[in-house]
């Protein structure tokens, strides 16, 4: 067994332990916000027009009227968690496809920002919502990045991944992604590595099209991750996910990036110039989830909104937020999760662990640190820890394992709200 194996084990393990939510779905109140503190805001749109296969995020099919009816939930949920007294400055739109109707999503945004002092918004699309229509009104209502779900340009992937006959060939792909160019702060492409079919010629040549020919602002390079709920529907249409090539796979992509001009703002993002990202759990340590199937870290606390579409709608109609589930981390899980996340950015300041942990942080995790820093994944800088180029990689495990930790509890959620409802329905149904 290989070290790569052993840490996704131990992550596994970790993961059992924190991402539990035991108890019975019932409205839980979030907890009363920090004087003084902006948080970050994410918001959950779950409709799509295309299911991928290799997909476990909370979505559902696309049908305008139930999905108008959740973006007016939605924004009436934003205004029940601000008389409560938050407030925020950056804003995530992810999903599910947030553009699916982008003048309601306008509206949203635009009455964020007339409640808070907003100076961020990243909203996440798709390549068929590049028209010149869409992207004025995301600019207009000050999107600063755009992140577009692109995955490859490579045909045969595309077609296997059931995204062709909606969003196009990759030459199309690229056509639209030109034109949304300059029109935000930050363009980001969102790709995946590791297919069963895909081959190192098809990776460099997705990394020449990125850096060479479009030259963009930013990528994020997922790995392909094992959707348990999904894996059926997953494996018919892509194949059965294997983990051999996944390290050479990230090398070539990260010599590339290097290569090219590109700063490593986490482990598997990669920018030209200071800006947002996706991973905003690594600077924001709270944020606050809002909408069906979101999450909420708050006070050393993991929130889950319900994954019931209807259920969600008929609380908030009923003035409370959509959260039915919480969970309390220990210490020492909130100091893991702590190191986790920070050094998925690439460096931990100690002294701020230090004040954060009130003198705890080293000490209690003395053994995670000593663990790490034999097997060459983490180097001691004398202020900072600071991952190593192995420990990026083996950072990319673990996130990997965290976030298939995440979409198992995902799939235990939508069993658990006890509403029987599918996808389908779900969408048919919201009131």
């Amino acid at each position: 067994m290989n070290i790569d194996s052993v840490i996704g084990k131990l992550v596994r393990y970790f993961n059992e332990d924190m991402l539990q939510f035991s108890a019975a779905p019932r409205y839980t109140p979030l907890p009363e916000p920090a004087p003084g503190l902006a948080y970050l805001l994410y918001l959950h749109i779950p409709y799509c027009h295309v299911l991928c296969p290799f997909c476990s995020f909370h979505r559902v099919q696309f049908k305008h009227g139930p999905a108008s009816r959740y973006l007016a939930h939605l924004r009436d949920e934003c205004e029940l968690v601000a008389d409560r007294g938050y407030t925020f400055d950056e804003v995530y739109l992810g999903g599910g496809t947030p553009t699916v109707i982008p003048e309601l999503l306008f509206e949203l945004i635009e009455a964020l920002k007339t409640r808070h002092a907003i100076k961020a918004v990243s909203v996440e699309t798709n390549p068929d919502d590049l028209g010149k229509a869409s992207i004025g009104m995301l600019a207009d209502a000050g999107v600063t990045r755009l992140s577009v779900g692109v995955q490859s340009f490579d045909d045969d992937l595309l077609r296997e991944m059931q995204r062709y006959e909606k969003y196009g060939s990759g030459s199309q792909i690229r056509t639209a992604i030109s034109g949304a160019a300059g029109c935000f702060d930050t363009l980001n492409i969102d790709m995946i590595f590791n297919f069963p079919h895909q081959t190192e010629a098809s990776l460099k040549q997705d990394l020449r099209v990125l850096t060479d020919e479009l030259g963009v602002d930013q990528v994020s390079y997922y790995p392909l991750m094992n959707v348990d709920n999904a894996e059926g529907t997953m494996e018919k249409a892509i194949g059965r996910v294997e983990f051999s090539r996944e390290r050479q796979f990230y090398e070539i992509i990260a010599e590339h990036m290097r290569g090219a001009g590109y700063t490593r703002n986490s482990s598997w993002c990669f920018s030209r110039k200071d800006g947002m990202f996706d991973e905003y759990i690594v600077d924001r340590e709270q944020y606050v989830g809002l909408g069906s199937g979101s999450f909420s870290y708050l006070d050393g606390s993991l929130y889950s909104s319900t994954f019931s579409i209807g259920d969600y709608g008929r609380m908030v109609a009923d003035g409370k937020t959509g959260t039915v589930f919480s969970q309390a981390l220990s210490e020492r899980d909130r100091r893991r999760y702590y190191l986790l996340m920070e050094l998925f950015g690439g460096r931990l300041d100690k002294r701020d662990a230090e004040e954060r942990f009130e003198g705890r942080f080293e000490r209690g995790l003395w053994r995670e640190l000593t663990a790490l820093q034999v097997i060459g994944a983490v180097r001691d800088r004398g202020p900072v820890f600071e991952l190593t180029e192995r420990g990026h990689y083996l950072w990319v495990v673990m996130m990997r394992e965290f976030f298939s930790g995440v979409n198992r509890l995902r799939d235990k959620m939508r069993h658990t709200n006890g509403t029987g409802e599918t996808a389908r329905r779900a969408g048919e149904t919201t009131q």
